[in-house]
């Protein structure tokens, strides 16, 4: 079975290719226009995310961002499972490893990209969520044993890695709130680093369906943000109070972003495999930039698009999209 490389789909429940099916050979026997319209509509709504994370978090604290976007989500694919006549799981394997996602997938790292967006722009935000493919890399090989290093793998590790260095500005020395929130934001990555390959290997096997699986994450998620929020804050926000913007963003977080998205991403899966759906990795810090310069005149240093650039080249390099040769090729997932 093929790996699914760098998936960044706030819910992890990722269907793996099928077996046997080259991405190349599944992409060619596919027109162009069945597919693209569908990637680009993803890597838009992703991208924006972020736009909407730190419009949320101008007035709600960041665990309750959170809960608003999990608990939207919930709804929107319960309405979807209802209105196709499926059900939840009812295996409790099934529910304890999705509850497992729940917390390191979703839960965690959307509190700490609103964590982060207090401190930094909504652009660095989408700039460092780019860098998951590469922290799945090495978990997937050391801790899941999912995956084989290769001298291409650790290729675009390293250069992903100087990417980041230059992401941060390191050589300006650290300190301050910029850097806390971006290694905010970097944690929120790595959870989706570790969530990922447990996806592959405890989630993805199973028979149910993606869409299942990934409402049992948003209604496990919602529970914990439920009982955590008001714990954490000491209080409970008067939605009234609440700007319209904000009201939209939250509910546009978890509707959109969380709920129609996924099933846009499993459409996607279905037309062209995993791996290339998987490209949309590229094109989310592109319109996270784009949407964070127009809507919030946010603006970025030179050297955080460049970081970027070396970090989708590392991710490039390590997946195989770049500098193919024989022996360096994707191996499969064991």
């Amino acid at each position: 079975m093929e790996a699914t490389p760098g998936t960044v789909s706030p819910v992890t429940a990722t269907p793996a290719a099928p077996t046997g099916t080259s991405p190349t050979s599944k992409v060619s026997s596919r027109a162009l226009t069945s597919w693209l319209p569908g990637m680009l509509a993803l890597g838009a709504i992703w991208g924006s995310s972020f736009l909407f994370i730190k419009v949320g978090v101008s007035e709600l604290h960041p665990l309750y961002v959170a809960l608003g976007r999990v608990a939207s989500g919930a709804l929107i694919l319960l309405l979807i499972l209802l209105a196709t006549g499926r059900g939840l799981p009812k295996d409790a394997g099934t529910w304890g490893h999705n509850a497992v996602l729940a917390l390191i997938g979703v839960a965690t790292p959307f509190v700490l990209f609103g964590y982060g967006e207090q401190r930094i722009s909504s652009i660095l935000a989408g700039i460092w969520n780019s860098i998951t493919p590469l922290v799945v890399l090495p978990l997937a090989v050391l801790a899941f044993r999912t995956e084989k290093m290769s001298t291409r793998r650790l290729i675009g590790l390293l250069l992903g890695l100087i990417g980041a260095l230059i992401i941060l500005g390191i050589w300006q020395g650290v300190g301050g709130s910029s850097l806390s929130g971006q290694l905010l934001c970097l944690a929120a990555a790595s959870c989706y680093g570790v969530a990922i390959p447990y996806t592959r290997k405890f989630v993805s096997p199973r028979s149910e369906s993606g869409i299942a699986m990934s409402a049992v994450q948003l209604i496990v998620a919602t529970l914990v943000l439920g009982l955590l929020a008001p714990l954490v804050t000491g209080n409970v926000p008067d939605v009234r109070g609440l700007s319209w913007p904000v009201v939209g963003s939250v509910a546009t977080l978890g509707a959109v972003g969380t709920g129609i998205a996924f099933v846009i991403h499993l459409r996607n899966i279905r037309l062209v495999g995993a791996s290339t759906a998987s490209m949309v990795t590229y094109i989310i810090p592109v319109f996270a930039t784009v949407v964070g310069a127009v809507v919030l005149g946010e603006r970025i240093t030179w050297y955080q698009p460049v970081g970027a650039a070396l970090v989708l080249l590392g991710v490039a390099v390590a997946e195989g999209v770049l500098f193919k040769s024989p022996g360096l090729g994707r191996e499969p997932v064991r």
